[in-house]
């Protein structure tokens, strides 16, 4: 064995599958998957590096000390709020403010239909329990903390035998006091609960997204806690002495202990590694904008990324249950390879959100499904090779697929089976453009200036026809597709978020400058700092160096009179300097791009909340390529196929060519199918495509773009 050879390895969870990314010091790339153990997750982890062991030769002892990192991306909270299989919990807050949490702001999230029901709360009403205790909004103390009442509260939470506690008080977040009394009181008294305060969790304005954060993450605390221990002792028992790194929702890592204390983070742990596999894939080609998308089983997710930067929001849900802490905007639909075909009440044909799931799956699986799915339409389209699905591991039934299109949907619509089910495929196509639409047009941008990154098994047979609605003239389809989240956990860095509610308006700051120069700069800078050096300290306990550190300040700014804020990036050097000014132009630019307006003359502006993210630069693997001889496009030839042709609406038999093989820097010209293990690519007839050296795809418009020019 050579011992010069280091590894770090990509861990995806996910409902139906567990994805692998290995990749060597010197590039080399394993890509692996393998059945999910809903049950208990490890076991899935390790047995799939077991098998990637026997895939590149090596023995499980020889490979696990070769692993210097394993970064993971779990469902197990998310799982823990969709199916609400999470812990016992009890809250305590405030006298008064018992039923904020099933109140929530009091707006029906469906304002017209009566028959909508609220969201069980994730603590019943029985173990929402009041303390009278009061802070006003300036912080100051009007009524005390009762330890006496506190006694009473641990005695019944002790008869329920909850496993999780949250804390949340009024105003704790201008005054943490109370908070610190009562978990300290709380721990004492439960040391095997987990035991969660919102001054830890989100230390900021709104008690209600407050409250509600506070819940989630005890809720979720017990069970992610269990996990990550069964996780480590697995990975004991193997003698893996390397990093473990955990995937949170804002697209960075962060150390197992971490998330133990705020479990919460990881509620979108795994989709948030798209983008962030996104900004890697877009620099190797230059640039620094780009939309990433991930058709999966059930769903279709887009994330915009700007200037290398992820777009974030803090007004996360999750099963209708509020988490205002920060993390990636992603947007999701219900478009994927099993959602179902359906005739609405008009006599329309209709895509999702519906799905057949894994479980009994389109009819093509052979496991009883009984429904027209999206993956069934790309089979009789000729996009998916039934011998040849998944590698060949699976087959799929073309005939009894056939037949059921054709004696059901087809049948109601009067059509042929093919004309159904390219009905079906321009139906969903359309469906995800929109969702690419509500990730960028909607939010001021114009996504046929981003490079179109596809992801996901199916992806790529849809890409060429979103990008046509779209206007889009070349999209990206990397080598990982099929793993892309598990390749994107490996390109994360550390990263911690912090907030502080900070409500000063710019006109008081600058008043308080001209009265003393340094109360502006040390007012804003203090509250900085105070959160720098919490990221600073918990950088340094994860391993990253001084030098490695970075530092972006953002701000939650409105005009006076507004109610909803803009979270603006500021730039550290201006909370350095003090230049308001300059984050005020930032802020109309902003606002005027969201909006189309803004207010620079005669309109004050407020702070709410400030906001730190620190970041400890972490290394890369140095490329996602198997690096192996490259073959002509007359090799990889695998011979043709018929395909439906969306440009001339019928089937036309096309070449198929072999994707696994590296095709580098040749031309393909559409029509043409590219198959892969674990996907498809389909170039349409308008479109052309390459490999470039790091095996991923660039399909683009002949029209628009010269080969040369990609090059």
């Amino acid at each position: 064995m050579n011992h010069s050879i280091k590894y770090k390895l990509g861990i995806d969870v996910g409902g139906t599958f567990t994805d692998f990314i290995l990749i060597s010091s010197a590039g080399k790339t394993t890509v692996h998957k393998t059945l999910s153990s809903p049950s208990d997750p490890s076991i899935a982890v390790l047995s799939g590096i077991s098998d990637i062991s026997d895939i590149i030769g090596l023995n499980l002892s020889d490979l696990i000390n070769s692993i210097d990192t394993i970064v993971h991306g779990t469902t197990v909270a998310t799982n823990a709020l969709l199916t609400l299989k999470g812990a016992k919990t009890g809250l305590i807050t405030t006298k008064g403010f018992r039923d904020a949490l099933e109140m929530r702001r009091g707006v029906r999230e469906e304002q017209y239909n009566n028959h909508y029901r609220n969201v069980i709360p994730l603590v019943p009403r029985y173990l929402r329990l009041t303390v009278d205790e009061r802070t006003d909004t300036d912080g100051n103390i009007l009524k005390t903390l009762d330890i006496n009442e506190l006694n009473q509260i641990c005695n019944k939470f002790k008869e329920e035998k909850v496993r999780a506690i949250a804390i949340c008080f009024m105003n704790s977040f201008i005054n943490n006091s109370h908070e610190v009394q009562a978990l300290d009181f709380v721990k004492n008294e439960f040391p095997d609960c987990f035991v969660t305060a919102s001054k830890d969790v989100l230390p900021s304005i709104r008690f209600y997204e407050r409250v509600s954060t506070t819940a989630v993450n005890a809720y979720i605390g017990p069970v992610v806690t269990d996990y990550l221990n069964n996780l480590t002792s697995k990975l004991d028992s193997i003698d893996f002495n390397g990093k473990l790194l955990i995937m949170q929702s804002n697209g960075g890592v962060v150390s197992p202990d971490v998330v133990k204390m705020t479990p919460a983070v990881t509620v979108l742990s795994g989709p948030a590694a798209a983008p962030t596999a996104g900004v890697f894939y877009s620099n190797l080609l230059g640039k620094s904008n780009c939309i990433t998308v991930d058709m999966g089983g059930t769903s279709f997710d887009a994330a915009l990324v700007v200037n290398n930067q992820c777009l974030m929001g803090t007004e996360g849900e999750i099963n209708r249950y509020k988490v205002a802490l920060p993390s990636l905007d992603i947007v999701t639909i219900g478009a994927g390879g099993g959602s179902i075909g359906w005739i609405n009440k008009g006599g329309l044909l209709q895509m999702g959100p519906q799905s057949a799931g894994a479980s009994p799956g389109p009819i093509c699986y052979d496991k009883g499904g009984e429904v027209p799915a999206c993956t069934d339409a790309n089979l009789m389209l000729g996009y998916l090779n039934a011998d040849y699905f998944l590698g060949g591991k699976m087959k799929l039934n073309y005939q009894k697929t056939f037949d059921i299109i054709k004696n059901g949907l087809a049948k109601e619509l009067s059509l042929s089976v093919i004309q159904t089910a390219a009905g079906m495929y321009k139906i969903i196509n359309s469906n995800m453009a929109q969702g690419v639409r509500q990730v960028s047009i909607e939010k001021g941008f114009d996504p046929r200036e981003y490079l179109f990154i596809v992801a996901g098994g199916a992806g790529a047979v849809h890409a060429c026809e979103i990008c046509k609605e779209l206007e889009i003239s070349m999209f990206m389809v990397p080598g990982t597709a099929s793993i892309f989240c598990a390749a994107g956990m490996l390109l994360g860095d550390l990263k911690h978020d912090y907030i502080t509610s900070f409500m000063r308006s710019f006109s008081d700051m600058k008043q308080k400058f001209r009265v003393s120069e340094n109360n502006q700069k040390s007012e804003l800078l203090s509250a900085f700092n105070q959160m720098k050096g919490k990221g600073f300290q918990t950088l340094l306990s994860e391993g990253i160096s001084a030098d490695n550190i970075e530092y972006q300040a953002i701000m939650d700014l409105r005009y006076i009179g507004q109610y909803h804020e803009v979270q603006l990036n500021v730039g550290w050097e201006n909370i350095v300097t003090g230049n308001l000014d300059s984050i005020a132009n930032l802020f109309h630019d902003e606002h005027n791009r969201l909006f189309g307006y803004s207010l620079r003359e005669g309109a004050d502006i407020e702070s709410i909340n400030i906001r730190l993210r620190c970041t400890g630069k972490i290394d890369k693997p140095k490329l996602l390529s198997d690096n192996e001889m490259h073959v002509s496009l007359d090799y990889s030839y695998k011979g043709l196929r018929s395909v439906f042709i969306p440009e001339r609406d019928t089937m036309v038999e096309i070449p198929v060519y072999n994707g696994d093989m590296q095709i580098v820097k040749q031309e393909i010209v559409g029509p043409a199918i590219i198959e892969k293990v674990n996907t498809s690519i389909f170039v349409s007839d308008s479109w052309n495509c390459i490999m470039d050296e790091y095996g991923s795809f660039l399909v683009y418009d002949k029209k628009v773009i010269n080969i040369s020019s990609i090059e």
